[in-house]
C-alpha cells in the first residue's frame, strides 16, 4: 500500500467555536460549575464534534462486522467458528444482545458479512462483502493479503457513507468473530509493544490452560511478522481480521469525515488503536463507552488517553457496550439543551 492511501490523510478537525458556545452555555445553567462531572464535559465535546452548540445522539447508527479468523485452527476460542455465521443470523432475526438493544434506541443496524467458514443465510439486513472464508492463520501467513486489507477499509469507510447518507448523529461499529480476541490481542500487543502474556485474556470464556494457549499462539504470530509490525496497516495485514481492519476503516472514516464514534469494547478499541495510528487526529472523534473485563482493553485506554463511560463488566462485544452508553449521552444533551440557566429561572449565578 501507498502512503496516499485515503486512510492515511488526516482527521478533519472539531468545531472549536461550538465547542466553545456549548461551554459558554454550560457555565450559565442551574448548577454549581461541575456539578454533573463528565456529563458536562460529554456534552460540550459532542458540540464541538457536530459542530452546533445543542448537539444530540437522537439518529444512532450501528454497523456489526462479522468474520472469520484462521488463527482458530489452533485452539484459540470456546466455540467452534461455526458460531460466527449462527450468529449473524441470530442478530439479522433479533435475537442477539445487539439487536435488542438497537431496538430499545430506535439505532439504524445494519450488518456486514466479510467472510465466514459456514455459509451466511441471505437475509435483507445482512450485506455481502465476502473477502475470503475467513483470514488467514497468522501463525503460518498474514492473516490478509494487501487486497483483502485495502477491501476491508474499505467497507469501514462505505459504512460510515451510508450512516452520514441517512442523517446519523453517532456511529457504532460491532464485531462478530470466533477467534477474534486473540487478533485483537496481537494487534495491540504490536502497537503497543507489549508481552501477550500481560494483554491476553480469556475472551469467550477461556481456562487458564486456554488463555496460556492463546498466549504462544499470539507469540508466534509477533515472531514471524516481526519484520512487518513498524506500521500498523502491516500490523492490520499480518495479525489482524477483517473486521477488525473493516472497524479501524470506520474509525478513520468518522474522523475525516466529521462523525463522532462510540468505541466498544477490547476489539473494538483495539481498532481504533490503528486507526489512531494510521490517521493523525482520528483519536479527537472517538467516544470510549466502556472498560471492557478483557485485562489488556485498559493499557489500550490509556494509550489512547480514553476513559471508559461504564464500568460493567461486559465482554461480549457485538457493539453491546456502546448501545449500553447511548442513553447516557442522550442524558448528557438533554441537561445541556433543556436545563433553565441562571436568567431563564431567575436565580442568582453561584447560588447553587
Amino acid at each position: 500500500m501507498s502512503p496516499q492511501d485515503w486512510f492515511r490523510d488526516p482527521a478533519a478537525r472539531p468545531d472549536v467555536v461550538a465547542g466553545e458556545a456549548a461551554a459558554a452555555h454550560q457555565a450559565q445553567l442551574t448548577k454549581p460549575p461541575g456539578a454533573l462531572g463528565r456529563l458536562e464535559a460529554l456534552a460540550v465535546r459532542l458540540a464541538a464534534l457536530q459542530g452546533r452548540e445543542r448537539p444530540g445522539v437522537d439518529r444512532v447508527w450501528i454497523t456489526v462486522f462479522a468474520a472469520d479468523h484462521g488463527v482458530a485452527a489452533a485452539g484459540v476460542s470456546a466455540f467452534p467458528q461455526a458460531v460466527t455465521a449462527q450468529m449473524v443470523a441470530n442478530m439479522a432475526a433479533g435475537g442477539a444482545a445487539i439487536a435488542v438493544l438497537a431496538r430499545q434506541l430506535g439505532a439504524r443496524m445494519e450488518l456486514v458479512n466479510l467472510g465466514t467458514v459456514a455459509p451466511v443465510a441471505a437475509h435483507p439486513d445482512v450485506r455481502d462483502a465476502v473477502l475470503g472464508p475467513g483470514t488467514s492463520d497468522f501463525t503460518r501467513a498474514p492473516a490478509l493479503s494487501d487486497e483483502q486489507l485495502a477491501r476491508a477499509l474499505n467497507e469501514g469507510s462505505a459504512a460510515v457513507e451510508r450512516a452520514q447518507a441517512q442523517g446519523s448523529e453517532l456511529f457504532i461499529a460491532g464485531e462478530m468473530g470466533i477467534g477474534n480476541t486473540t487478533a485483537a490481542t496481537a494487534v495491540a500487543c504490536a502497537l503497543l509493544d507489549r508481552a501477550p502474556a500481560v494483554l491476553a485474556g480469556p475472551g469467550t470464556g477461556l481456562d487458564a490452560a486456554g488463555v496460556a494457549r492463546k498466549v504462544e499462539v499470539i507469540e508466534r504470530g509477533l515472531v514471524r511478522h516481526a519484520g512487518l509490525l513498524a506500521d500498523p496497516a502491516g500490523v492490520l495485514a499480518c495479525v489482524g481480521g477483517f473486521e477488525i481492519a473493516a472497524l479501524a476503516g470506520a474509525y478513520i472514516a468518522c474522523s475525516q469525515r466529521g462523525l463522532p464514534a462510540l468505541v466498544d469494547g477490547f476489539i473494538s478499541t483495539a481498532a481504533a488503536l490503528a486507526a489512531t495510528r494510521l490517521c493523525a487526529g482520528a483519536d479527537e472523534w472517538l467516544l470510549f463507552s466502556h472498560r471492557s473485563a478483557e485485562p489488556g482493553h485498559a493499557a489500550m485506554l490509556e494509550a489512547l488517553g480514553g476513559v471508559g463511560l461504564l464500568d460493567l463488566g461486559m465482554r461480549l462485544g457485538e457493539g453491546t457496550g456502546a448501545a449500553v452508553a447511548v442513553p447516557l449521552l442522550r442524558l448528557a444533551c438533554a441537561l445541556h439543551d433543556e436545563m433553565a440557566t441562571f436568567a431563564e429561572a431567575g436565580v442568582a449565578a453561584g447560588s447553587g
